[in-house]
């Protein structure tokens, strides 16, 4: 599915997640956990209300956009992340072996 909803990232260091909000709503978060060299990304949640609007893959791009910008590298523990960079082969550098 194409992404068809503009989200503001931000980052939610004490919640340990990255936020999507869209209409002023947190519309998917993914939880993760920093490393001294990576960033594991373990789990992508859409909001409800938010489902079938493309969230999910809009959260991957700008995560993954925004740790690109950061120069860290991301370990996929997220079976939809892992899925979404294999669509989106220009990732693919960004992601470190488990």
């Amino acid at each position: 599915m194409a992404d068809k909803i503009d989200l503001e990232l931000r980052e939610d260091t004490g919640g340990h997640r990255f936020e999507g909000v869209a209409d002023g709503e947190v519309a998917g978060y993914v939880q993760y956990h920093r490393l001294d060299d990576a960033i594991v990304l373990m789990h992508t949640q859409v909001s409800d209300g938010f489902a079938g609007r493309g969230v999910g893959g809009a959260l991957a791009r700008a995560v993954l956009d925004h740790l690109r910008a950061e120069g860290t590298p991301a370990r996929l523990y997220c079976p939809f992340l892992r899925g979404w960079v294999d669509k989106h082969p220009e990732y693919a550098d960004l992601v470190v072996d488990a």
